[in-house]
């Protein structure tokens, strides 16, 4: 399974001999499956079914599925509900006396839900027809949502190609901090000479294997080896992940942070100038890397 990303849309259609109905289906990043079904009052049966398709394709991101029908009989006229009506007028009445709110206007209380009734867009009765009804939504909704993944692995496959370019300048800028740490050793060694003739002014210079003894612990101190095998095994525990059967956007994203710790010590290790510039530029690269892992499904 290639890698998915958590940004898509579909949207399909389907009609039988009473109704049109639309699905639409967007989805954007999310720390979690976050998901918002909306269908039309009256067809709240399909809400749950809905949300059980959807959860059982993904694992992640925010997703929002809209259902929208439309009847292909001719409709019943519009009519309004005076008994839903007077309750909310009733209620606007009490809050303009007691909180002293403007009074209720006529447009914003016909916008309320249920007062205007559109005509019949229901389908036949018989739990049969209804039955068919929905099962053919339902298969809609499936093909919705096999578009909605189809249009995340494509955005996927796109995030792979920068993931592959991001990795390829890690491992390179890795490569050369192992070249730079080793010759820390060396440099260590001629500061320190520098400054403890500058110290001694002359005096009696240190015993060569006492000096010999201070610049091994410094440059052990200093060795910054260690991190950088973590940093190659992080690259090639990245590139596995992205090639795995199964989702791996959290992992990537926890990967993110090793990287960052890795070059962070680093820097802090480094006694030399081009060295730190080296762990700045592969900070910079894993900054890039972790934004990138967070797309990821």
């Amino acid at each position: 399974m290639a890698v998915s990303s958590m940004t898509g849309f579909s949207r399909v259609t389907g009609e039988d001999a009473q109704m049109r109905w639309i699905w639409e289906a967007r989805s954007v990043n999310g720390r979690g499956l976050d998901l918002r079904v909306r269908v039309p009052m009256g067809f709240d049966r399909l809400d749950q079914p809905a949300r059980a398709a959807v959860s059982k394709r993904f694992q992640r991101g925010s997703v929002n599925l809209t259902l929208t029908l439309e009847a292909l009989k001719a409709e019943q006229p519009t009519r309004i509900n005076r008994g839903r009506l007077d309750e909310y007028v009733m209620v606007a009445r009490e809050l303009a006396q007691t909180q002293w709110l403007a009074p209720a206007r006529a447009d914003g209380l016909l916008a309320l839900r249920g007062v205007i009734e559109a005509g019949d867009q229901g389908i036949a009765a018989d739990a049969e027809t209804i039955a068919a009804f929905d099962a053919a939504v339902l298969a809609s909704l499936d093909d919705a949502l096999t578009a909605l993944a189809s249009a995340r692995a494509a955005e996927g496959a796109r995030l792979a190609l920068v993931f592959e370019e991001l990795l390829t300048t890690i491992a390179a800028l890795s490569g050369d901090a192992r070249g730079l740490a080793a010759m820390q050793p060396a440099a260590l060694k001629a500061r320190f000479d520098a400054q403890l003739a500058e110290f001694l002014g002359g005096a009696t210079p240190v015993a060569p294997d006492r000096l010999a003894q201070e610049v091994a612990l410094l440059a052990s101190k200093a060795d910054v080896r260690e991190e950088l095998d973590r940093l190659d095994a992080h690259v090639h525990q990245t590139r596995a992940l992205l090639t795995a059967s199964t989702p791996a956007g959290r992992k990537l994203e926890f990967l993110a942070q090793e990287f960052n710790r890795e070059a962070n010590t680093l820097c802090s290790k480094s006694v030399d100038l081009m060295l730190t510039r080296c762990g700045l530029d592969l900070k910079v690269a894993i900054d890039r890397l972790r934004e990138q892992a967070a797309n990821l499904e």
